[in-house]
């Protein structure tokens, strides 16, 4: 299997986009953003569709329009109350137009609609590189504003109190997130960078007592299901995305369980 450049290419992508996922899905479920990641992989789709229609690469178009919806949400979602409303208008405006410039492009399109599945398979070193980049980018982020960031998104109330810059805190973790949903997606698709950056962080949080506990589980558990999913996509030829978001549903099912029985 590792013989075959396409497979050596799959398993380093997919284990850099694993630990990332991983790593700032912590934050995710801890912030109660799991809706907003799911809306910025479908934001990325619409990005993809405007930069083939102005004859972009479609990262760059699928960067400007997760970081530019990252930012609005920030700014109009200081209130928590409001949040779930900002996510949803930036959302519908930016869905609505990235079906816009599907429609009215006169280029080849199928490139955009890739974007909602993946190719994990069908990656070159260049997509390997920018999962590196990011990965260095995401982790830099990470172990800089690890203290603040860990307090704001756990105990937002604590973190507003001492006097932490939560809004800024926020804003900042949204571009990355932005960025990190941005460069998996071309790979993974979009609809499955929601299982990466929501399941195993979900079922981490059930299970680990500390934020750095649940990072080492939600990192595991997605190196689990991407290592264990391009092997059985492999030996089957079935799409390697359903194998890892059974896995990853199995393991956060398994967490449950676990955790009714503590």
């Amino acid at each position: 299997m590792f013989s075959f450049e396409f497979m050596q290419n799959a398993y380093i992508a997919g284990t850099f986009i694993a630990i990332i996922c991983g790593i700032m899905g912590v934050y995710v479920v801890g912030r109660n953003m799991s809706f907003l990641s799911h809306m910025l992989s479908e934001i990325g789709f619409s990005g993809a569709a405007f930069g083939i229609f102005m004859g972009w690469q479609a990262l760059t178009g699928m960067l400007l329009f997760t970081i530019v919806s990252s930012i609005l949400i920030g700014k109009m979602s200081v209130q928590a109350s409001r949040r779930e409303s900002a996510i949803s208008a930036v959302s519908s405006l930016f869905l609505g137009l990235g079906i816009l410039f599907l429609s009215i492009s006169n280029k080849n399109v199928s490139y955009a609609t890739n974007i909602l599945f993946g190719s994990v398979i069908g990656i070159g070193r260049s997509e390997v590189r920018q999962v590196l980049l990011l990965t260095i980018v995401a982790l830099a982020f990470i172990l800089l504003m690890y203290r603040p960031l860990k307090f704001d998104s756990f105990d937002h109330v604590g973190a507003s109190v001492k006097g932490i810059h939560t809004n800024f805190i926020s804003i900042i973790f949204l571009v990355v997130l932005a960025l990190s949903v941005s460069t998996a997606a071309q790979i993974v698709g979009s609809l499955l960078i929601f299982v990466l950056l929501t399941l195993p962080a979900a079922a981490a949080k059930i299970v680990a007592k500390t934020v750095s506990g649940m990072m080492l589980f939600a990192v595991g558990a997605a190196l689990v299901g991407v290592w264990l999913g391009l092997y059985l996509g492999y030996v089957t030829s079935w799409p390697v995305s359903f194998f890892i978001a059974l896995i990853e549903c199995i393991v956060y099912f398994s967490a449950m369980l676990l955790g009714r029985k503590d």
